[in-house]
């Protein structure tokens, strides 16, 4: 069997912004959440057969107490707001499972059912549906890849040093240098993609890359100043690389079974109804 993890926020930002505007009968707009149900059902039209997405049942995490510039929900756009959590009860109306991340994040989420369905010999290959940086820190050779479904790329272990120029172990330390916008951690000051790759290939994690830059064993152009610069945010290195890892404890499942996708539930008929889309629950009605 295949496993396939989708990032519900992500995919509900991306529909909330590319698809028209959608009222439901109580006039809210649910145009990113009708897009999110296509999208999961497209993947089960595809063949797709064991799914799990992860939402973030609230924007803030534990990683809000550990650095105060760390993302929060503040400026999202009301409308796409109230569509969060109605998008995790038109999921499991749908008969998908679906963990909605309250203390960790939806990418740890991710993370923590990728490493547990691919221990399960019956597992063919974990599909991770989301172009997110620091997923690629969850890929196992061709075991577990990262998908980008708007792109319809697949990137395995070899497509992540492609891409980032240091495997997946490494990708935490390399967002701790070069930061992630996205998550409102800057990196250290003077470092790039090309510089954090480069030591980062040699050394793989923080700790091994020597102190005194004259002893790298590798060619970086300012090499002085990015050691000194390292030296002197030593301390935020490492909180960003805390920040860029992701946890793999989150209570996603005992056994894989569980995700196998049964068809709708009795509720979700009605709940299509609502949001405006009757055809929607009348084409899997037969399913």
């Amino acid at each position: 069997m295949n496993v396939h993890l989708v990032d519900g926020t992500y995919e509900l930002f991306r529909h909330y912004y590319a698809v028209p505007s959608r009222l439901d009968a109580n006039g809210e707009e649910v145009g990113g959440l009708v897009g999110v149900l296509n999208t999961v059902a497209s993947m089960i039209k595809d063949g797709a057969t064991h799914i799990g997405v992860a939402t973030d049942h609230i924007i803030e995490s534990f990683r809000n107490d550990l650095y105060p510039g760390y993302k929060t929900g503040e400026g999202i756009d009301p409308p796409l707001w109230r569509q969060f959590h109605p998008l995790e009860d038109a999921l499991r109306a749908f008969g998908v499972v679906v963990w909605a991340m309250v203390d960790q994040e939806a990418d740890d989420a991710l993370a923590a059912a990728a490493v547990k369905a691919a221990l399960d010999p019956r597992v063919e290959r974990v599909f991770v549906c989301t172009p997110d940086k620091d997923l690629a820190q969850c890929v196992r050779d061709d075991k577990i890849v990262q998908v980008d479904r708007r792109n319809r790329t697949i990137r395995n272990e070899a497509g992540v040093r492609e891409r980032f120029g240091v495997g997946p172990l490494s990708i935490p330390d390399y967002l701790a240098l070069v930061g992630d916008s996205a998550d409102g951690f800057p990196g250290v000051p003077g470092w790039g993609e090309k510089s954090a790759a480069a030591l980062l290939a040699r050394y793989e994690r923080l700790e091994a890359i020597p102190r005194d830059a004259s002893k790298w064993e590798v060619s970086v152009r300012g090499a002085a100043k990015l050691g000194a610069s390292l030296r002197d945010h030593w301390e935020d290195a490492l909180l960003f690389r805390t920040l860029a890892t992701l946890r793999t404890d989150a209570d996603v499942f005992k056994k894989v079974d569980e995700l196998e996708w049964r068809g709708p539930t009795p509720d979700f008929a009605p709940l299509c109804e609502k949001l405006g889309v009757p055809e929607f629950a009348q084409a899997w009605s037969t399913r």
